[in-house]
């Protein structure tokens, strides 16, 4: 038991994977928990405005999950009544538990988020830290819940990838080490705004112990670092793709190195790796595209914090491999690859996807829940890369007024819902029309980088891409070795 939560009631909102995980850990320490979510049979309660009424059933306590925005019902009634709202990730740090045969202390969190780029450096950070002989797990917004981590002593660090939507109720985290990859806008439904947004990534800086780590190009991370209210002794590390700086990693030529943490760092640059350690990740022409370089060094930086080797960091990033729906070439119609990439749920990642090709040589598959984002800055910058744009999902209008705009000489084809085929049949076939119009000779590729969210017609990302690697095999296309990994494709 423990006794702040022993007899207390909790409510858990959301029963989604980190709901229940921290409904269970909230129950073993002898909480009250009762459960909303309005669209889950098996919640105690399903309707939010019963639950405000009956004064969210007498909860000392909200644990809530990231699908509700802070303006929700029974959010703004906890703020009103005074009962404190946590994430899982807060619970998961108030919970934490002694590593076992370590010094009585939990194992430390090494932090990181970004619009883009979270889940890569996430596991490349456990890639390294795995080397390096350490006992860990990559948790958070990917894979295991954090607070199923958080009470389990056999770890020796965690590597913790963090939404805005989790951070926005977080109160007392003291990572380790935190990186602030990147900030564009996403998620402006939610939080109403960039600045809003932007403020809740930076609040992963608060009360860290070692190290800040910001993307030295990026002047609103720095600002982020600027702003946070460190632990005595904490520093600031930027990385970078140019040679770096004291108080910095970044890049010399093809060689990745260290002036942040290495004792000599005044005068010399540790070597840290190599381009070729990241061939695994390597785009068209076998170039190893920037924002990868960027998720590496930031990765060492964290680990780095740590107190893990550099040899270690070369081995971590050699064994890193990429996840799915990140730039695969999922086959191969009539000389036209067919490539995934829809973990590109947001502008900034659907350009640094668009930035792997050759100018006019994608039919690029767009659409999906926009989340409020616009696409003017998109188009513009990577209109040179079109060479057609089939449409999907329920917010097609932003993307189709950017393109009028920023690129009225690529033909544009809309999909509609509602018809008997398949949406992702008909994507793949309108998008086949439109490459079929290519030079002879011309590498053409049919890209899916949809720069939008998945739940308007798919249950997430990765049945978005496996219904467009479904469509593919469907019209005949022939799969790739192995499905030829090409590179993550977010920064």
């Amino acid at each position: 038991m423990d006794a702040r939560f022993d007899g207390r009631t909790v409510l858990v909102t959301g029963l989604g994977i980190s709901g229940q995980a921290a409904a269970q850990v909230l129950r073993d320490r002898g909480a009250r928990v009762v459960t909303f979510d309005e669209r889950a049979t098996d919640a105690d309660v399903t309707d939010a405005a019963a639950l405000v009424a009956d004064g969210l059933a007498g909860a000392d306590l909200v644990v809530t999950s990231p699908g509700l925005a802070p303006a929700h019902p029974v959010l703004t009634a906890a703020r009103d009544r005074g009962v404190p709202v946590w994430s899982e990730v807060e619970l998961a740090w108030q919970v934490r538990v002694p590593r076992d045969g370590g010094d009585g202390e939990p194992a430390p969190w090494l932090a990181v988020t970004g619009t883009n780029g979270k889940t890569t450096t996430v596991g490349m950070l456990e890639s390294i830290l795995r080397a390096a002989g350490r006992r860990t797990l990559a948790v958070g917004n990917v894979g295991t819940p954090v607070v199923l981590a958080a009470v389990d002593p056999a770890l020796d660090v965690l590597a913790v990838e963090l939404s805005s939507f989790q951070l926005h109720h977080t109160h007392s985290m003291a990572a380790q080490a935190a990186a602030v990859l990147n900030v564009a806008p996403d998620h402006l439904d939610w939080h109403g705004s960039l600045a809003a947004y932007a403020a809740d990534k930076g609040r992963i800086y608060e009360r860290a112990q070692v190290a800040c780590v910001y993307d030295a190009a990026d002047p609103v991370t720095e600002d982020l670092v600027r702003e946070a209210d460190v632990q005595d002794g904490c520093v600031a590390v930027g990385f970078t793709l140019g040679s770096p700086g004291v108080g910095q990693v970044g890049l010399v030529e093809d060689v990745l190195v260290d002036r942040g943490f290495s004792r000599l760092r005044h005068t010399h640059a540790a070597e840290l790796g190599t381009l070729a350690d990241l061939a695994q990740l390597a785009g068209p022409g076998g170039v190893v595209p920037p924002h990868v370089v960027r998720n590496a060094l930031a990765a060492a930086a964290l680990a780095l914090a740590h107190g893990v080797e550099p040899a270690h960091v070369r081995d971590g990033l050699r064994e890193f491999a990429p996840g799915a729906h990140r730039i695969v070439t999922v086959g191969r119609l009539d000389d036209v690859a067919y490539v995934d990439d829809s973990k590109a749920t947001n502008a900034h990642a659907a350009a640094a996807s668009l930035a792997a090709f050759e100018p006019d040589s994608v039919v690029w598959i767009a659409g999906g829940l926009a989340k409020g984002a616009q696409f003017d800055d998109l188009v513009r910058a990577r209109e040179d890369r079109l060479r057609g744009v089939v449409l999907i999902g329920l917010d097609r209008a932003p993307l189709r007024e950017a393109l009028a705009r920023h690129a009225p000489h690529v033909p544009v084809i809309e999909v509609d819902a509602g018809e008997t085929e398949p949406v992702m049949t008909r994507a793949v076939s309108s998008a086949r029309r439109l490459a079929a119009g290519a030079p002879a000779g011309v590498p053409t590729t049919v890209l899916l980088a949809p720069a939008c969210a998945s739940m308007d017609q798919f249950t997430s990302y990765a049945a978005r891409g496996d219904a467009f690697a479904a469509a593919v095999r469907a019209l005949g296309g022939t799969d790739d070795a192995g499905r030829e990994r090409l590179q993550e494709g977010r920064p």
